[in-house]
């Protein structure tokens, strides 16, 4: 897995979306007036802002996250101590979340805004290698600042969509409004679609710094098949906790069952775990589907066997 061509690819995306919204103004200000665009520019803004400084703290409300200190918890907290040391980052503020969906999630408004919080059912249900493995997958979401990135990208489809509701209904002159009304909704869903591909991009990454900092691929392959697998046996009523926030989440809860059909065949010993073996030999037989690649596209987070075969790249 090459880092650069992650970065590349990333980057390209980010700036074509930021092209998407320029260009969609630009062009309504040719279709209506040059001054028209400057308060839609300027409420786009706000918009951005806005998500920018109460994003962190709906994750709060939404996840039921409360802050610990080391003696709350001496090893969740040592561990990402450690980590944060190794990945050159400030310490950010150690969070569980009191939801039984076993999963991690990373955000806040900059590094030394950091929070990395973990589920109680996480903490139930991973070892150290695997706990340590997630853990490292999530500072380095904060160490390459892409939960920033994300947030402030999500914003644009809905200013899409905006923009479509607002001109379906005549705003402006009538054949100018319904070709803005109908760009605008093909716009949304692109741009929905870019943001998707955008978070897939960013969980490898991630992934690939998680190994950087422990030096165990397996470890999290491990960890990725403990949460499907456990995610599987979690009542829907609370699956739908973490519905809202799942972007942010280590693993995509709502594709769990799909998932760990595929992942079963790696856990040869059946022991709920996998170790370098293990998870060699399920890269070297494992192949996704081109149905698999097609629902990936819809999805925020990578297919899981083309994840685990990743990982098990890295060398």
């Amino acid at each position: 897995m090459s880092t650069l061509w992650l970065h590349t690819r990333l980057a390209i995306a980010i700036a074509i979306m930021f092209a998407i919204i320029y260009g969609f103004i630009t062009l309504i200000a040719y279709l209506l007036g040059f001054a028209y665009p400057v308060p839609l520019a300027i409420f786009a803004f706000l918009i951005m802002l806005i998500q920018y400084i109460t994003g962190p703290k709906m994750v709060e409300m939404s996840m039921r996250v409360r802050y610990i200190k080391r003696e709350d918890n001496p090893r969740l907290y040592d561990m990402v101590e450690r980590l944060s040391n190794a990945a050159g980052i400030p310490m950010p503020r150690v969070g569980i979340s009191q939801i039984q969906v076993p999963n991690a999630f990373a955000f806040g408004r900059s590094r030394k805004d950091g929070r990395v919080c973990v589920t109680l059912g996480l903490l139930k249900r991973l070892n150290d290698e695997e706990l340590e493995a997630v853990l490292g997958h999530e500072l380095s979401h904060l160490r390459h600042r892409d939960m920033v990135v994300i947030t402030t990208l999500s914003v644009i489809p809905l200013i899409c969509y905006f923009i479509f509701w607002s001109f379906l209904w005549g705003r402006g002159r009538r054949d100018e409004g319904a070709v803005i009304a109908l760009i605008a909704f093909f716009l949304y869903m692109l741009t929905n679609l870019i943001v998707l591909y955008v978070s897939r991009i960013r969980e490898y990454y991630a992934d690939y710094g998680s190994v950087e900092l422990t030096g165990k691929p397996y470890a999290l392959a491990s960890a990725l098949y403990r949460i499907t697998l456990d995610t599987t046996r979690i009542d829907e009523k609370e699956l739908k906790k973490v519905e809202g926030a799942k972007a942010f989440l280590a693993t995509d809860p709502s594709t769990a069952r799909r998932d760990v059909s595929d992942l079963r065949e790696a856990d040869m010993n059946l022991d709920g775990h996998l170790d370098m073996y293990e998870v060699e030999r399920f890269a070297e037989r494992a192949k996704v589907t081109t149905a698999d690649k097609i629902l990936e596209i819809f999805s925020s987070h990578p297919n899981m066997v083309e994840r685990v075969k990743k990982l098990a790249s890295i060398k």
